[in-house]
């Protein structure tokens, strides 16, 4: 396929599916919320109080066939006490064609981590009071624009699967910075109740001049995430544990390999009480030139408290050996509500 057929495919398969849905009417459109508020107190003395991202979520069924996701986000700029950022996280139209798989496009999370494909910006739902420190390092593809064929839930073992063609990183929105494609593949099964195990294939080419998060590349590099992923949320225990192994290619340092890695368990004493830990390891190749080199050694101890569903409490000590930082101390309580 050449990439002057695209559009037009793309362009086809839509009107393909607006026309097999026939009338649409839009109907069971909900409107949701999530905000966070959170406190802290660090080893140099600091104790401070902040707010987190507020998220607005909407999902609307246009028919039996057709369906919108939209997730916008408002934050704070961390060097402004009065500015903010809106951000578009995530447009998708999806189209049911056949049972349990799926045609989708727009912008998406990139479906390379159970982490990054479940939980969505709603602080309300996470096991911990922030996500994994890989996420937070940047080393890996949170968002993609593009299309994608998913499945889910398929035969005894509940196969699932996600293939997805997408701007590449460095890209936006609305436009690809070059001629290549994100490519990013991956399938899981569901062994027993409550239960996922998987793993992901993402390909990209950062184009030399492409900028990510800041940082401008002198040259191409050829990257190639490969993750495996367990989760098990069961009635009392909870697992969930994630590994990603990456190589970034460049003429200039040949090829490289960096590893980054969380684990998280809890124990549901009840209905409210879940006590949790978590560990998170990353580290990098010494001539990496993608990634910003920070070798962490982070463990956390936590209690959640669910007051309600849509209203939980959190607390927890984290203890952390970075290259960069060095030792840091800190303890974080957070507020996470849906409404």
């Amino acid at each position: 396929m050449t990439r002057s057929k695209l559009p037009l495919i793309l362009f086809l398969t839509l009107c393909t599916c607006i026309y097999s849905g026939k009338k649409l009417q839009a109907q069971n459109t909900q409107i949701k919320g999530f905000v966070a508020a959170t406190a802290y107190a660090a080893d140099d003395g600091k104790i401070g109080f902040g707010i987190g991202e507020q998220d607005l979520f909407i999902t609307s069924e246009l028919n039996e066939h057709i369906s919108f996701l939209g997730e916008t986000v408002f934050k704070y700029v961390p060097s402004s006490p009065t500015e903010f950022n809106v951000s578009v996280e995530r447009i998708i139209m999806k189209y049911n064609f056949k049972g349990n798989h799926n045609f989708l496009i727009g912008k998406h999370h990139t479906p390379t981590h159970y982490w990054n494909d479940t939980y969505h910006h709603g602080r309300v739902f996470f096991p911990t009071v922030e996500r994994p420190l890989m996420f937070a390092a940047l080393t890996l593809p949170i968002h993609t624009t593009g299309i994608s064929l998913r499945g889910l839930n398929l035969g005894k073992s509940k196969f699932g699967y996600n293939l997805m063609i997408g701007n590449g990183i460095g890209s936006t929105e609305i436009a690809d910075n070059d001629k290549y494609k994100s490519v990013t593949a991956e399938m899981h099964i569901k062994p027993r109740d409550k239960m996922q195990v998987g793993v992901s294939y993402y390909q990209d080419v950062i184009s030399a001049g492409a900028e990510d998060h800041g940082r401008v590349f002198a040259e191409k590099i050829n990257q190639h995430l490969y993750t495996a992923t367990i989760a098990q949320f069961g009635s009392t225990f909870e697992l969930l544990a994630e590994a990603t192994w990456a190589t970034n290619k460049a003429e200039s340092t040949g090829l490289v390999k960096s590893f980054t890695s969380y684990a998280y368990a809890g124990v549901r004493l009840n209905s409210n009480w879940i006590p949790y830990i978590r560990y998170d390891y990353l580290k990098y190749d010494d001539s990496e030139i993608y990634y910003k080199k920070d070798d962490i050694k982070s463990m956390i101890v936590g209690l959640r408290y669910e007051v309600t569903y849509l209203v939980v409490l959190k607390m927890e000590y984290q203890h952390q050996n970075s290259e960069v930082n060095g030792q840091t101390d800190i303890v974080n309580t957070q507020i996470a509500i849906g409404f």
